[in-house]
């Protein structure tokens, strides 16, 4: 049974389980796992992967697609001579029976004619760390006539510009991702909505937030309307908010035209609530519900159908993991962001969807085309977003919009970009004028007239403090910890923004940002080509920026640790790397420094380095080897880069990366070696456990956890045996961010720094601060006991 399952073409809903992402998508696999436990679904069927194979394969599309993507000028040109291919060629005639019978018996159960939703369900989409943010397309209010022409569209959406682009972004292969399409019965939707198991704007985790309006979702989730909405209690199902909004239009299907249409609204209906709090507390049972089974905080989307009765009428649509909170654990609204900012005059207010503040020139933009102008760091002021915006998007300072909700897509996709959001403000483009200098509170949901924050060039000249204040002042505000905080760094420009923060030091620099960045060619490349000196004088000036901006603390610089897809996709990378199944356990770290092809290459970094601390007189520079396997291949690397002058010394620090295992089991040799190590938390979980990192059915099975008592115990044995020998341990992962309760274990365990992302130094600082105070009272307290005895 299990077998025919994994061939099947088309699956009823019933039959699936979570499990089987690979077989019906991330949409499909959730839907079915709802069903499995006693949610409200509306009945359907899933087309699988398989079909979506089936096809590509029966019309021998796959090389025609690889051609076409390897031809086009660019994505656009791509995507619509792929969908082109794909709307021409035929369903095989067998999978066409598949697809019409399931219809068919689907209609049987209802009782009745029924028309269908035709939704996509990619094999990338719906899983956590990938929200893909509507990059494939959804079709509503389908008949038995048109489902075929419907399910062929939704397989040619995988290849839209934006999604082609995203995946791209993502670092995902475009000819590797499959598709399945989920058919369900339509919802008569009087009210539809989204709602999240925590507080999508502030991450708080003992709140469900429900938004909701009349008609069909999409009025909501393309930022159409500003919605109503409930904030409820999840201890006690009580309503610690309730807002209602003005909500000007609705979106119903017409059954003369067969499609959808957008109503305006006004009077009573747009004043009036659009669920009742006996509703919005059915839905939070439902949501807690499905957390519950799913453990993480969920993304729901639900309707209530106005054929049934209540609770019988509320139907959850779709609940995928919530993606930006969930990896980045971080804390709540009050404390995202730690600025005193100067109030001033208030012009707009409107819902904080992505905290952060910031200041700017407003350009007020109503169509895409009249954003050619805009420049990086200006504020965009629109009425809504939809994905043909995420260019502009990217480069703003902050947004605002006049419409939206927390589950906007201007939202959600602001939280991802990290760039301050206020939406749902109503009339942010009829009260800021094109050119003004405003200033963007997105934690408060203020717009505020005039710059409140310093400009960039207003900083003192004198002094590396963006404040005025010394760094001796800044560090005296916060508390003396024996550990040493780091911080981790990639963009050398946004030292500028964190150097006031209170850390010891850059305990991890990537310089694979200033590589792909700021060199962009692959460096054998450059050797070939007679420009080596281009690698070595952007490396170096990418790490005197950061060496000069906080001396005398010390910046640890990684060696490169691109795998071989990433090397690839520098120019001219091709010609040089090699394909790979598994590029995480393959060709990266010291192996490549070690070997005749890359060795060249790695002598480029070696000087860049040498240039920055002799020629710019940056001592503080240090370095560090990613990957490291084995003894050997370490004591080569070494002996490489003291053929090119580097050689340690009092001031000049040599630590490695302990990730793979046999850094823990080998730590008395390794740290006869070198100076220090840094634990990479997460490549060492995945090792130490067998555990694939990206896998989302083992995380969401609890296999992947960096609190594991291997991963753990590993740790504590590398710190008591890099002690033994002089050396420090330190780490860079982000268990100790993510779980105070490792922080608290490793500073127990003697670890001498930890090095955490620059959102995190205070918080992480404090939390170390407290635990070695409680350790301190502990002791003493012990003390005490013995001398009383």
């Amino acid at each position: 049974m299990v077998e025919s399952l994994k061939e099947a073409l088309v699956l009823d809903l019933i039959n699936i389980r979570k499990e089987m992402i690979e077989l019906v998508g991330g949409k499909g696999a959730n839907l079915g796992e709802l069903v499995s436990f006693g949610i409200r679904v509306p009945p359907g069927f899933v087309i699988t992967s398989k079909s979506f194979d089936y096809f590509i394969e029966h019309n021998n599309l796959k090389n025609k697609i690889a051609d076409v993507l390897s031809s086009s000028k660019d994505s656009f040109e791509a995507s619509d001579r792929i969908k082109s291919l794909i709307m021409e060629s035929k369903i095989p005639e067998d999978l066409e029976q598949s697809i019409m019978s399931s219809f068919d018996e689907l209609r049987r159960k209802v009782g009745k004619d029924i028309l269908v939703a035709v939704r996509s369900s990619a094999t990338a989409e719906d899983i956590a760390e990938a929200s893909f943010a509507g990059q494939q397309d959804t079709y509503l209010n389908v008949d038995r006539e048109h489902l075929l022409e419907n399910v062929k569209k939704v397989w040619a959406s995988l290849y839209t510009a934006r999604a082609i682009e995203y995946r791209k972004s993502k670092s995902i292969d475009t000819l590797s991702v499959s598709m399945a399409v989920v058919v369900q019965k339509m919802v008569n939707s009087r009210t539809s909505g989204v709602m999240f198991t925590l507080h999508p704007a502030t991450g708080e985790s003992d709140v469900v937030v429900i938004e909701g309006s009349w008609g069909l979702g999409e009025a909501i989730v393309g930022g159409k309307v500003t919605p109503d909405e409930y904030v409820i209690d999840k201890a006690t199902l009580k309503v610690k908010e309730r807002k209602v909004s003005n909500k000007t239009l609705k979106i119903v299907y017409d059954k003369s035209t067969n499609t959808n249409k957008e109503i305006k609204i006004e009077g009573t209906e747009a004043e009036t609530i659009s669920f009742s709090e006996e509703e919005a507390i059915e839905l939070a049972k439902l949501g807690l519900k499905i957390e519950d089974h799913y453990k993480r905080p969920m993304d729901i989307e639900w309707a209530i159908d106005s054929d049934f009765v209540f609770p019988e009428s509320v139907f959850i649509v779709q609940a995928r993991p919530e993606t930006y909170w969930s990896s980045r654990k971080v804390e709540k609204k009050a404390e995202t962001e730690e600025k005193n900012l100067q109030t001033g005059k208030v012009i707009v207010k409107g819902l904080p969807a992505s905290p952060g503040i910031a200041s700017g020139i407003a350009r007020v933009i109503f169509d895409l085309s009249d954003a050619k102008d805009f420049q990086k760091g200006q504020i965009l002021v629109t009425r809504m977003t939809d994905p043909d915006w995420v260019p502009i998007m990217k480069i703003a300072g902050a947004i605002v919009t006049d419409e939206g909700g927390m589950t906007s897509h201007a939202s959600i996709v602001s939280r991802e970009l990290g760039v301050p959001a206020i939406v749902g403000s109503k009339d942010a483009t009829k009260v800021i004028k094109d050119g003004q200098e405003i200033t963007v509170d997105a934690i408060r949901g203020i717009v505020y007239d005039g710059r409140l924050l310093p400009k960039e060039e207003e900083k003192p000249a004198t002094t590396a403090s963006t404040t005025g204040l010394s760094k001796e002042l800044l560090m005296s505000l916060y508390p003396v910890t024996a550990t040493k905080i780091y911080m981790n760094l990639g963009e050398p420009t946004l030292i500028d923004k964190y150097q006031d923060l209170p850390f010891d030091g850059i305990g991890l620099m990537r310089i694979e940002f200033i590589v792909s960045e700021w060199v962009k060619y692959h460096p054998l490349y450059l050797i070939k080509t007679g420009q080596s000196n281009l690698f070595i004088d952007k490396l170096s000036e990418g790490v005197a920026k950061v060496a000069q901006a906080i001396y005398p603390r010390p910046v640890v610089v990684r060696f490169s640790d691109f795998k071989t897809n990433e090397y690839r996709k520098l120019q001219g990378g091709e010609e040089f790397e090699p394909e790979e199944r598994n590029p995480m356990i393959g060709w990266r770290g010291v192996s490549r420094y070690v070997s005749k092809v890359y060795e060249p290459a790695f002598r480029l970094e070696v000087r860049a380095i040498l240039k920055a601390r002799e020629e710019m007189g940056l001592k503080n520079v240090w370095v560090m080897f990613p990957f490291v396997r084995t003894t050997w291949e370490l004591r080569r690397a070494i002996s490489i880069m003291e053929e090119e002058g580097l050689r340690r010394s009092s001031d000049f620090k040599v630590w490695i990366m302990a990730e793979v295992p046999s850094v823990v089991v080998l730590a008395d040799e390794f740290s006869k070696m070198v100076d220090g190590f840094s634990v990479g938390s997460n490549d060492l979980t995945q090792l130490t456990l067998g555990v694939d990192r990206d896998s989302d059915l083992l995380a969401s099975m609890g296999y992947y956890d960096e609190r594991d008592p291997a991963v753990m115990a590993s740790i504590r044995r590398l710190i008591k045996t890099a002690h033994r020998n002089g050396a420090t341990v330190s780490i860079c992962g982000q268990a100790p961010s993510n779980y105070p309760e490792v922080a608290e274990q490793l500073v127990r365990a003697g670890i001498d720094s930890v090095s955490v992302n620059p959102d995190t130094v205070v918080r992480t600082r404090r939390y170390i601060a407290s635990v070695e105070h409680k350790i301190i009272l502990e002791e003493s307290s012990g003390a005490k006991r013995k001398m009383r005895y």
